[in-house]
């Protein structure tokens, strides 16, 4: 049996600052953006945006780094593993995710990129497009692991922005070997459809090897990874692939797949509806997850990510604002 977990969930995942303003649809065609999507800037490309962007809220974020503070605002206990520079966004990571509850031991690195950053523009209709500059975050190795951090956590869980680059996939190969030594579950978000793509093969060898206790997609992404165009074909294909799938399925709701057993959820509503979409993924996975470490059954776990989801949509940036566990503690 395993030893008792001293953290509910570690995350490994892309340590950034989130750089948040609102934007209207003209804007975008100006920058040759498409509304919703994500994309990859150099340094100097950020730079440029940066400069032509309105006043904007700068907070600490990265995806699994916004689970993990959505799982400590739950009162889970959660940790983070992610690489920033020895700089100025670099301290505001470090300070902003640690006065959030969650552990963060990753020591900044010197003599490389700056730290990381996501420039996130919102149109008036809630929706977010997303600009990357990968930073230090993609500089992760192995040897900034402390694997008694990743044998103390029940679940590891690691995202498909930060699988593209070799050391930090590396890394996260290694995470997942020790976590299953230890008797822990591993949990893969696949993130977006960009990062699915030029790693299909990879990622399916993943789940086949048995790499992967728990799968989190979003409709495009399953279909991406599938390879199918319809939602429940791709995940019948995968289904036997890894033991259990959560699709979140926009205003559907979110459903969860597990050794044949299916449940769905609508979608909660809080507030006066949606403002900015930025995190509800990632907060659904926070939910989620607090469930699982929690002993709770796929219906209670799914209602909780759809909670927390409403919770971050409801206002801007991926932080929650309200109480989550006020929100929770009927369920």
């Amino acid at each position: 049996m395993p030893p008792e977990t001293r953290l509910d969930v570690l995350a490994i995942g892309d340590a950034v600052v989130d750089v948040i303003a609102t934007a209207d649809d003209e804007f975008l065609v100006e920058e040759g953006l498409v509304k919703g999507s994500m994309q990859v800037l150099d340094a100097a490309g950020a730079t440029r945006l940066y400069a032509r962007m309105s006043q904007a809220r700068e907070t600490s974020g990265g995806s699994a780094a916004n689970t993990m503070a959505g799982i400590a605002a739950l009162g889970g206990r959660a940790g983070f593993v992610g690489q920033v520079a020895d700089d100025q966004l670099g301290e505001i990571f470090s300070h902003d995710i640690r006065a959030l509850g969650v552990e963060f031991r990753t020591p900044p690195k010197s003599g490389g990129e700056p730290t990381g950053r996501c420039l996130i523009l919102v149109t008036p209709d809630a929706q977010r497009t997303m600009n990357t500059f990968r930073g230090a975050a993609h500089e992760l190795t192995a040897e900034a692991l402390d694997p008694e951090q990743i044998r103390g956590a029940a679940i590891l869980y690691l995202e498909a922005y930060l699988w593209r680059s070799a050391g930090p996939r590396e890394a996260m190969e290694q995470a997942m070997a020790i976590a299953h030594a230890a008797g822990r579950k591993v949990a893969f978000t696949l993130s977006d459809i960009a990062c699915i793509k030029p790693h299909r093969a990879e990622m399916i060898a993943m789940l086949e090897a048995g790499a992967v206790d728990l799968l989190f997609a979003n409709e495009n992404e399953i279909r991406e990874l599938a390879d199918l165009q319809d939602r429940d074909a791709a995940i019948a294909a995968l289904q036997d692939k890894v033991p259990l799938i959560v699709v979140t399925c926009g205003a559907e709701g979110a459903l969860a797949v597990a050794r044949g057993e299916r449940v769905s959820v609508p979608i909660a509503r809080i507030g006066t509806g949606v403002v900015d979409t930025t995190g509800a993924g990632d907060l659904f996975a926070a939910g989620f997850l607090v469930g699982q470490a929690q002993g709770r059954n796929l219906g209670a776990s799914l209602r909780i990510g759809a909670i927390a989801a409403a919770e971050i949509i409801s206002h801007f940036g991926a932080r929650p604002e309200a109480d989550l566990k006020e929100l929770v503690k009927s369920i």
